[in-house]
């Protein structure tokens, strides 16, 4: 684009209500905020388990600063691979229950390494229609054949599957779908993927920490074999940063010798990987969390449909209201920032056309009443 197209394509953005800008945060991520200057109780964080402020994370990670210093000062296989990122992979793929862990700066660069580490010319690669656009830019990036399937429909996909003249064949889908909340279904597609001889990567940046015992999506419906792949982020559930990689040991080898997004990467600080132990230890050790959240879960499904809003199919934090038109959902999201509630406006092309929305996001550090003072304003923002 053109410098000059510049503020005709931004006034454009503006007239279609899609234009976006930053909000400054000056508080520690918690359910209770300082956003431009005003206090708000949010509901837009993806930290569900309360975990980003915790002050054992903030210890551990103070104190591997001061054994390991800040920066990770270079990639991995220069001079950047600390005996603290050892043993967090090491964590990492005992808690998964598989064989090796990679860490990574942050779930698109995982995304990037695996799919086009494993597939390129002449490869296939088959993706659900909603599958977030870091898996679609790797996709792209791959130069494999790109396919992509509706929205949890195994029918196109086995077809797809069947009728692809390619060698290599990697599925790709998200475990839990972060605008819609809902889920693959995981057995189902491992069941392809085993039938017709295809990598299964599933990225459950939103189902780590949070489903089952907090092991995610793949061990709560156990699910294993060579051809799986799983990623997760730490950002949200863990509370920390970054992602990793979980595998068999020669796809976590092959990962760190092709992985153009690793190799090239400067290692995450020392401290990170202190913080995302003692995350760990926190998810086994305290259930009580997910517990928490789903109880909230239910009480806000609970009292929404009984004044006939509509939700979409989820038993996770994420709880979409679809409005539709984008101004609306900006006005009702507005309506709730008036009355102290932080509730964001997603807008295409996040999702589709025709299906702005308020996403909620619930976390377990968020009290009963304030989930009860947001379910209330949200009830009176929507009636007619």
């Amino acid at each position: 684009m053109r410098s000059q197209d510049l503020s005709a394509a931004l006034l454009e953005l503006q007239q279609q209500h899609r234009f976006r800008q930053r909000h400054i945060v000056e508080t520690p991520q918690s359910c209770e905020m300082i956003i431009d200057g005003k206090s708000y109780i949010a509901f837009a964080s993806n930290d569900y388990l309360g975990l980003a402020n915790h002050p054992q994370l903030i210890e551990a990670g103070r104190e591997a600063m001061l054994r390991w210093g800040v920066g990770g000062g270079a990639s991995h296989l220069v001079a950047g691979h600390f005996a603290i990122h050892e043993e967090a992979e090491e964590a990492l793929a005992a808690f998964c229950g598989r064989e090796a862990a990679l860490l990574f700066s942050s779930g698109y660069a995982a995304n990037q390494a695996v799919i086009t580490s494993l597939v390129g010319r002449g490869d296939a690669v088959f993706a659900d229609k909603l599958n977030h656009a870091s898996l679609n830019d790797a996709c792209l990036l791959s130069r494999a054949t790109f396919r992509r399937f509706r929205h949890n429909d195994l029918q196109q996909l086995e077809q797809q599957l069947a009728s692809t003249p390619a060698r290599t064949r990697l599925i790709a889908v998200d475990a839990v779908y972060s605008m819609d909340g809902d889920e693959a279904p995981l057995k189902k597609l491992q069941d392809l993927a085993d039938k017709y001889d295809a990598w299964l990567y599933i990225d459950d940046a939103h189902g780590f920490g949070v489903l089952g015992d907090g092991r995610g999506s793949a061990v709560e419906q156990g699910l294993h074999g060579e051809r799986l792949i799983y990623m997760a982020t730490l950002g949200k559930a863990a509370g920390v940063s970054g992602a990793f990689v979980a595998a068999s040991s020669q796809l976590i080898a092959w990962l760190v010798n092709t992985a153009r997004s690793y190799i090239f990467t400067t290692a995450q600080p020392p401290a990170l990987a202190a913080a995302v132990l003692v995350s760990l230890r926190l998810m086994a050790d305290e259930p009580w969390r997910r517990q928490r959240l789903q109880q909230s879960v239910s009480r806000l499904r609970e009292s929404l449909s009984e004044v006939n809003i509509p939700l979409m199919a989820s038993r996770t934090p994420i709880q979409p209201i679809i409005i539709g038109r984008n101004e609306q959902a900006l006005l009702l999201a507005a309506q709730l920032k008036e009355r102290g509630f932080w509730v964001p406006a997603i807008r295409p092309p996040t999702v589709p056309e025709g299906t702005a929305r308020l996403r909620l996001t619930l976390s377990a550090a968020h009290t009963p009443d304030q989930l009860e003072g947001l379910l209330d304003c949200v009830v009176e923002a929507m009636q007619p």
